[in-house]
């Protein structure tokens, strides 16, 4: 079927040019179309619900909203984990589902179990609701809206949040690909009824008449219509409240015909909701941030470019002296990615184009074999993008051409070595287009199996990558399924493509001129030959020489270190900072903008610093008000003066904001704390996590585990996450004065939630804006403990009592956190790994606390964070690795048939292992799972040198060389040349990749390193060690077979009997003579052949002829010459080809029986042969036993004649008879 493609395409010239042309085209489009990103979405497949109830406190978080929920989602399918935090007024339950799952299916059932759980939460209490359908990735675009110059007094922070809120959030939300958008710090505009509790108590007015109130004088109704004379007129009743004048009008009571209104008993203002969070901006003060949040999977520069152009758009509608300004754009991050990604491919091509052109030594081949790189890549982007793969910096950073090009390097230096080397052009110099075409079929036809063989090695060691899960899954699938798409494009581009233009662009002269690639292989052969005839002198010292290294590399592997992924420089830094617990909102404003002034005095690299504090407007990843994330945007790292690198500028940061007391910083990165956080639930790359019931027993031992682990080497701050401590105001209510006054908890909670938390009465619209009407005490009255106290109750009798009177108030520490996995309370003590690796640190850590840390029964810890992480990938690699080690094995056993020569060909694995273990340690990378996909690749490419020297060894031998040493001399020095360009373009071409020091890079940088490390000692070690191995394997099968001294020739079937014709004869059967003979026969190999022959042109049946062109010039014409093109395509008739077909079916019956009739002579020759052979056996022990007679007798007559008893004449007689 190979040889019918190959023939096709080089007949069919102008078929397969407009068929290049459209791929060419179609890869195109879907370059421009392909969704781009920095890196792969790792996130898990999730649903978060987010629940506010302002008016409880932690503990009432739990039991009323979290614990609820979580059982109701227990019930649900595909679900792997659910998680939970339970803060003071707000609730983020997060369930994972399996990856497999659809993510709207996953809330359609997350959303049907709410409804359920929703019964059992207490009424008016929280309303769950599902966070937006984003990811790690989603949080694309983040601004700040604040003022120039000149305009700070003119815009406060209300109106900047209002802007926020009705202008920007409700354009942006509407842009296509955006999930939400949401707001951050600012004041959220209310209308506020402050209430004064003196005017309160003269007025003899409760807050409940005051809500009422206000609830009943704001609504329109309608009064259907009335009809006069032709027209119909509505009827509306208008009593909303449009401004505060209205409000204050509105009559609470009348008091003797006197009406009570609300201004009379508080004042009516612009007030703002409670706040949970806040947003600085460089140490000016605070801003209104947004961040827009894009839907999942949707394509990010598609989504990117509509934002900005929105945002364009919504700057012209803001007033004078506001501004958008972005200060986390994903765009700067996928574009350093993205150029990393081009600069290592552009480069990897150039350097594979330049090897090619140097040892092919012939431009045109060169220039053939390099055309393959980007109709390839084409290929891949079109497949890509039919397939939802995402160009990414671990899709596109991977692929390395020189194994792209393999298939088409030996096609195309298959065709160059018939056209220049074979003996068949000895008598021509230049062959006419049809004889090329012949040539160029025969070359490929011949080479096709070997060039497909490399393409599927390499496509197999990447299947079981296809199979990974989990994060390691979602990084290096797409990458696999790159290389796949680009090698199944290489393979089909070499069947096709690479023949057609091979015909019409490589010179078609058999003249064969020295060139500069022939005088580098002749320095290179004179160098090698001389130093591996001298190993071979020393065969099995060099083999226990590469045994032992192995072993080394073994030990020392052992010994290396672990990380899960190397972490991604995003260019951008985060800083997790954070006061004592119960610090208050406007002091931890003005600490962060001291260190945002610190940053951006101390640091030129620094652009903007924009710390986010507390929780936004869509609390996906609630902090406390103490805590902050500063985003600090850097300028690119060519452009750094005060640091070289990013672990020394995170140092220098970390040391300068160390003058700020009270103050804890951890630096890291804004999308690898987002990662962290949505998959994990810590924000650091390892955390250990103690599971128990008391919240105070977790605190204390997670102090514990946080003081044993600070000393340990590569532990860098070790944060215990807060679970108690906060400070709160108690009402511990008396129930027995509560019932002596006629009174219910639910009153009174209802007066103190409304007097400091505020309740919302009705809604003020300003044209399209609408804002809530709070009911509250006056701020003043909102400021202590003794506030409280004297909070006045009213009695059913109409009498106050204060608070004080009917509960007692103090301050008591009450937990801050409640953190839930699977339903059980958790603590975390996390930290980064700074200056070692993970695994080592960690297990350390496990060491020391086995032996410490001694946990009360029904307590008990785990580990998690980016250790899970590489246990988990590690253990599937453990499956990965050796199923595709096998998968090679298998290949190589298909493909040779001798278990022996399998081994000997892999053992090239275990010689390129030993190159990139070596390389990692000498670039101190720990082992990583990039370097184990890097060692995944290795591994397939490894093989193909062996290939190449084993076949051509076995080749050698077929053909008459008998000599071992010969035939390894021989066979090593003629495919030199292949095994050094083979090696040469598959490292090289992730050189650039190892090297590079572009944003992203330091992810590809294990797998390069591993690649190019294993293939230089594979290369060499195989070229020296693997001649060794076969002649020590060669020489034991030889010396095993040596024993019989006597070879026989069967007739027709050249089979060896070999046997001691003085000692034990070994006689085979004869049905192995047979088998023999039917296998090493020529006349049946050769009507083989002709079988075959007859079968390819049955198959062949259907040939349209190739594709004629022609140019002809016309003198004659008056204009000058008239030049005209012509292509012309021949077609038979239908039946012609039918009827060619069963003429080649008869064709191939008759060679069949010719091939039958053929095998039973030559079956009944060899029993002849082996029946006649049998008869000389018996013949001659016959003989031999009659000369060992004749031979007694004359020595008998010997001794007889010595001694005297006979005469001479006896022992001349018996010689007689002897002879």
């Amino acid at each position: 079927m190979l040889d019918h493609i190959i023939r096709f395409s080089i007949r069919n010239k102008l078929f397969l040019g407009a068929m290049v042309v459209i791929l060419i085209a179609w890869g195109v489009y879907s370059v421009k179309h392909l969704p781009i990103d920095a890196v792969p979405d790792i996130t898990n497949n999730q649903v978060q619900i987010i629940s506010q109830a302002p008016s409880l406190g932690t503990l009432e978080v739990e039991q009323f909203i979290t614990a609820p929920v979580e059982l109701a989602m227990a019930n649900i399918p595909n679900v792997i984990e659910k998680r939970s935090i339970s803060r003071s007024g707000i609730s983020v339950i997060t369930v994972v589902f399996e990856d497999e799952t659809d993510i709207y299916w996953a809330r359609q059932q997350v959303a049907a179990q709410l409804k359920e759980a929703e019964a059992n939460i207490p009424r008016g209490i929280a309303q769950p609701t599902l966070a937006p359908i984003t990811t790690g990735l989603g949080e694309i675009y983040q601004y700040v809206l604040h003022t120039k110059k000149g305009y700070e007094n003119k815009y406060s922070a209300t109106d900047l949040r209002t802007l926020q809120d009705w202008v920007v959030k409700t354009q942006l939300a509407g842009t296509k690909g955006v999930a939400e958008v949401s707001g951050w710090g600012g004041y959220v505009k209310q209308y506020e009824i402050a209430l004064d509790n003196d005017k309160l108590n003269a007025n003899n007015v409760t807050i409940s008449q005051i809500y009422k109130a206000l609830e009943n004088n704001n609504e329109n109704t309608g009064g259907s219509y009335i009809e006069q004379q032709s027209n119909a007129y509505a009827i509306r009743g208008i009593g909303q409240v449009k401004s505060l004048d209205d409000i204050e009008k509105i009559v609470v009571k009348n008091a003797g015909g006197v009406p009570v209104l609300i201004r009379d008993v508080g004042d009516v203002q612009f007030g703002s909701a409670t706040r949970y969070g806040a947003v600085t901006r460089n140490g000016t003060g605070e801003v209104v941030a947004g961040i827009t949040l894009m839907l999942k999977g949707e394509n990010f520069n598609e989504v990117i470019a509509n934002v900005k152009e929105r945002i364009m758009q919504i700057q012209k509608s803001l007033p004078e002296g506001v501004v958008i300004e972005p200060f986390i754009d994903r765009t700067e991050l996928v574009g350093r990615s993205i150029s990393t990604v081009q600069k290592n491919l552009i480069e990897g091509a150039l350097i594979v184009i330049f090897v090619l052109l140097l040892l092919l030594g012939n431009w045109r081949a060169g220039l053939i074999v390099a055309s393959v790189i980007p109709l390839s890549m084409l290929f891949a982007f079109a497949m890509m993008r039919l397939f939802g793969v995402s160009g990414n910096l671990m899709s596109l950073g991977a692929i390395d051409f020189g194994l792209i090009v393999d298939g088409a390097v030996i096609i195309v230096e298959a065709i160059v070595f018939r056209l220049t080397e074979s003996k068949l052009f000895k008598e021509k110099t230049q062959l006419n287009q049809q004889e090329m075409d012949n040539e160029v079929f025969t070359a490929s036809s011949k080479i096709r199996s070997s060039a497909t063989f490399g393409e599927i090695i390499i496509l197999i060691v990447y299947l079981p990558l296809l199979s990974l899960v989990g994060i390691e899954g979602k990084m290096f699938k797409p990458m696999a399924q790159t290389v796949v798409f680009a090698i199944i494009g290489a393979f089909i581009l070499s069947l096709t493509y690479v023949p057609m233009i091979s015909a019409l662009f490589l010179s078609k002269s058999t003249i064969h001129r020295p060139n500069f690639s022939d005088k580098i292989m002749g320095f290179v052969k004179g160098a090698y030959l001389p130093v591996l005839e001298w190993m071979l002198r020393f065969k099995k010292l060099v083999v226990a020489a590469a045994l032992v290294l192995f072993v080394f590399t073994l030990w020392m592997f052992s010994r290396m270190g672990g990380e899960f992924l190397p972490q991604l420089e995003e260019g951008d830094l985060a800083v997790e900072i954070a006061m004592v617990q119960g610090t208050s909102l406007s002091q931890v404003v003005e600490t962060f903008g001291k260190a945002e002034k610190i940053l951006k005095d101390k640091f030129p690299e620094v652009k903007q610093v924009v710390t986010r504090i507390g929780s936004a407007e869509i609390p996906t990843d609630p902090m406390p008000l103490e805590r902050g994330d500063m985003m600090v945007a850097m300028l690119p790292k060519d452009e750094w003066t005060s640091a070289a690198t990013k672990e020394e500028m995170s140092e220098k940061m970390e040391e300068a904001l160390s003058v700020l007391p009270g103050v804890n910083v951890e630096l890291t990165q804004p999308m690898q704390m987002r990662f962290n956080e949505l998959m994990t639930g810590v924000r650091q790359d390892v955390a250990i996590k103690i599971y128990g019931e008391d919240l105070d027993v977790l605190t204390r031992q997670a102090a514990r585990v946080a003081q044993l682990i600070a000393p340990i080497a590569g532990v860098s701050e070790p944060f215990v996450e807060q679970v108690t401590g906060l400070p709160q105001v108690m009402v511990e209510y008396d129930r027995d004065k509560i019932a002596q006054y006629g009174l219910s908890i639910a009153e009174i909670n209802s007066i103190l939630k409304t007097a400091f938390a505020g309740s919302v009465a009705g809604v003020v619209f300003e044209g399209e804006k609408r804002f809530d009407m709070v009911l509250r005490l006056h701020r003043n009255l909102r400021e202590n403990i003794s506030n409280i106290e004297n909070l006045y109750i009213p009695l059913p009798s109409g009498n106050k009592v204060p608070l004080n009177q009917l509960a007692k108030v103090e301050l008591k520490d009450a937990p801050a956190q409640i953190s839930r996995e699977d339903g059980k309370r958790r603590i975390y003590v996390g930290f980064n790994v700074k200056g070692r690796d993970v695994e080592r640190t960690v297990a350390e850590i496990e060491q020391l606390l086995d032996a410490q840390l001694k946990l009360p029964p029904g307590y008990y810890l785990t580990y998690g964070g980016q250790f899970q992480n590489l246990k988990e990938a590690k253990s599937r690699l453990a499956v990965a690795v050796p199923f595709a080690m096998l998968l090679i094995l298998g290949l190589l056993y298909f493909t040779f048939r001798s278990f022996t020569q399998t081994i000997l060909i892999f053992t090239a694995v275990p010689l390129s292992a030993i190159g990139g273990v070596f390389a990692l340690l000498l670039r101190d990378m720990p082992f990583s799972i990039s370097a184990g996909v890097g060692f995944i690749a290795l591994f397939g490419v490894s093989v193909l040198n062996g290939i190449v020297l084993i076949s051509y060894f076995n080749q050698l031998k077929e053909e008459g060389m008998s000599d071992v040493y010969e035939r390894v001399v021989k066979g090593t020095g003629v495919r030199l040349r292949p095994v050094i360009m083979t090696a040469a373009v598959a490292s090289l071409g992730f050189l650039p990749m190892a090297l590079s020091g572009g944003a992203g890079a330091e992810v590809q940088k294990p797998l390069a390193t591993v690649v190019i490390g294993g293939l230089l000692s594979a290369t060499i070690l195989t070229l020296f060690v693997l001649p060794c191995l076969y002649i020590l394997v060669s020489g034991r099968r030889k010396k095993l077979n040596a024993k019989p001294a006597v070879v026989v020739l069967l007739l027709l079937a050249g089979i060896f009997i070999q046997f001691d014709a003085r000692a034990q004869q070994k006689v085979i059967s004869a049905d192995t003579a047979i088998a023999i003979a039917l296998k090493n026969n020529l006349l049946i190999k050769s009507s083989g052949l002709a079988v075959r022959q007859s079968r390819y042109l049955e198959r062949s049946a259907f040939d349209p002829g190739k594709t004629n062109f022609n140019l002809s010039q016309d003198p004659s014409s008056g204009g000058g010459n008239d030049n005209s093109l012509g292509v012309s395509q021949s077609f038979s008739w239908p039946g012609l080809y039918k009827s060619q077909k069963k003429v080649y079916k008869a064709q191939t019956d008759l060679m069949q029986k010719s091939d039958n009739y053929t095998k039973a002579e030559v079956i009944r020759d060899t029993r002849l042969a082996y029946y006649g052979y049998l008869f000389s056996i018996h013949a001659l022990k016959v003989l031999e036993q009659q000369d060992s007679i004749y031979q007694n007798f004359i020595k008998k007559s010997e001794l007889r004649f010595k001694v005297g008893e006979t005469s001479n004449l006896e022992l001349i007689t018996a010689r007689n008879k002897y002879q």
